[in-house]
């Protein structure tokens, strides 16, 4: 896997935090902050595709997918993202076109 460095720049007292949290799981700061970044990726990913889903711009798959996760996995966070299911036959068909 072919991987880039990132840089930016916080307040002092924030990379002191991350530092200490980091120490505190047992983590060195870079996996700490590696894993940070891809939560925080993944979570904005799933509320972008929530809110276009809410819209009513896509249907259910489309939002699992944007949301890079699996229709079943969409379905069951749906509550907590106070996501009611509309699903209706066009959508049924899009979701079978090809």
């Amino acid at each position: 896997m072919q991987t880039v460095t990132l840089s930016v720049r916080v307040p002092k007292a924030e990379a002191d935090q991350w530092k200490q949290m980091a120490r505190d799981v047992g983590m060195d700061r870079a996996t700490m902050l590696k894993q940070a970044l891809r939560t925080g990726c993944e979570s904005a990913l799933f509320e972008r595709a929530c809110a276009a889903y809410r819209r009513g711009e896509i249907t259910l798959s489309r939002a699992a997918e944007l949301a890079r996760v699996s229709a079943r996995e969409m379905l069951l966070r749906m509550p907590q993202a106070g996501l009611e299911l509309h699903y209706g036959v066009r959508d049924f068909e899009k979701d079978l076109a090809p």
